[in-house]
């Protein structure tokens, strides 16, 4: 079964609305417009909505997802939006997860203020990665990089996985004496690349590179995931799933697990409906 690229997710902002495009540039730091900007507290540690989940109604847009010429523009129910130019400030510390040391510009007073409003904190700040390339990968090789993904550039995941997911969440229901939940959506996974085709669920866990197109992915890990797929990116509402079923079925390590990091080796623009190739 030939495997084809079905669809392609872009966050311009970390943790707000997906953007769906047919086609994007990839680069060494990942999709281009992905993840480029971020949301900080006043120390700099990133916020993101595992801790404030209104974050999801913020829909971000750059010129990589084609609806705008600004370098950023916000919108969300009840405010103006928003146009933010690439910040000039000098740099200032941030930090993902507390551990991970990295520098970003500050947007300034208005971004700031316009996303206090959005997400109700009066804490926050929004930065900009003006240069991916001085952060290390903890599995990457020499000059391998990122902006504000989670751990590294692209994540994949096939949609015979997200299947599976649903499957045993019906199961399991079942076997509790439950109502099966609705099927879950593989926007709760926030995949830059979501494919169809592949020989079975989880089938991607042991592509050790991919091609699609010009563009060529290395395999880094596997994505363990965290409570931020509880939460549902429609009504904000919270559940146990997808991570009960996970730990049930996928986990190891301490950790539960769905979809795969990778970094480019090879860059280009990928598009919906591209052959993907696994070697």
């Amino acid at each position: 079964m030939t495997v084809r690229l079905t669809a392609i997710g872009i966050h311009p902002v970390k943790s707000t609305a997906i953007r769906r495009v047919a086609q994007a540039d990839v680069g060494f730091a990942g999709l281009r417009g992905d993840r480029e900007w971020m949301v900080v507290d006043e120390t700099g540690e990133m916020i993101s909505a595992r801790v404030e989940p209104r974050l999801f109604t913020i829909t971000a847009s750059t010129p990589a997802t084609g609806d705008t010429a600004a370098d950023l523009l916000l919108e969300a129910p009840g405010l103006s939006p928003l146009e933010v130019s690439h910040p000039q400030a000098d740099a200032v510390d941030v930090r993902l997860f507390r551990t991970k040391e990295l520098v970003a510009r500050p947007a300034g007073a208005e971004a700031d203020a316009w996303i206090r409003q959005a997400v109700g904190r009066d804490d926050l700040r929004l930065v900009w990665c003006h240069d991916p390339r001085r952060r290390r990968l903890r599995r990457g090789r020499e000059g391998d990089h990122a902006a504000f993904q989670d751990g590294y550039p692209v994540t994949l995941l096939s949609e015979e996985s997200v299947a599976q997911v649903d499957a045993w969440m019906g199961e399991d229901a079942r076997a509790r004496g439950e109502t099966p939940p609705a099927p879950i959506s593989a926007r709760r996974f926030r995949p830059n690349l979501l494919v169809e085709g592949a020989p079975a669920a989880f089938a991607e866990d042991d592509w050790e590179r991919v091609r699609i197109g010009d563009v060529v992915l290395r395999r880094a890990k596997l994505v363990d995931r965290c409570v931020m797929t509880t939460i549902d990116p429609d009504d904000l509402s919270r559940g146990k799933d997808p991570i009960r079923t996970l730990a049930a079925h996928r986990r190891w390590d301490g950790s539960t697990w769905c979809a795969v990091h990778y970094i480019p080796e090879a860059t280009g623009r990928v598009g919906v409906g591209d052959r993907v190739i696994p070697f």
